[in-house]
């Protein structure tokens, strides 16, 4: 059984921060590709920031380049995204993607390059 459970999402004012937890199990976020992804009402799902099997390769969307960061704690076979600065622009539901036994250097951006998918959590930033 693969299941990815997103928690953190929650209502905040601009200019502050979430953290946005991605528990795993099923699967260890440390062998393979995980990455997370977000979709706006009425807008197409898209690539936030993704982190390569190894842990040593990140990438982000330039929409969130410089006030997010993905990082995961094995012990806690947990995966992270870290967002600060938070604009209107942020609202959405964000999901949990892993590829799991993917062991390539590159961070994958495209939904194609991606097996499991958390229910994803809601992220709403307001003035």
């Amino acid at each position: 059984q693969v299941q990815l459970v997103e928690s953190g999402g929650e209502l905040v004012k601009v200019g502050g921060s979430l953290r946005l937890s991605c528990a795993a199990s099923g699967l260890t976020v440390s062998s393979g590709r995980m990455g997370w992804f977000r979709q706006a009402p009425g807008k197409e799902r898209e690539f936030v920031g993704g982190i390569n099997w190894s842990g040593g390769n990140t990438y982000y969307a330039d929409s969130v380049k410089g006030r997010f960061t993905i990082s995961r704690d094995n012990a806690k076979n947990t995966l992270y995204l870290q967002m600060n600065s938070l604009k209107p622009e942020d609202t959405a539901v964000y999901s949990c993607a892993a590829n799991p036994g993917v062991r390539s250097w590159y961070v994958a951006t495209q939904e194609h390059e991606y097996e499991y998918w958390g229910q994803g959590t809601q992220v709403t930033v307001s003035s």
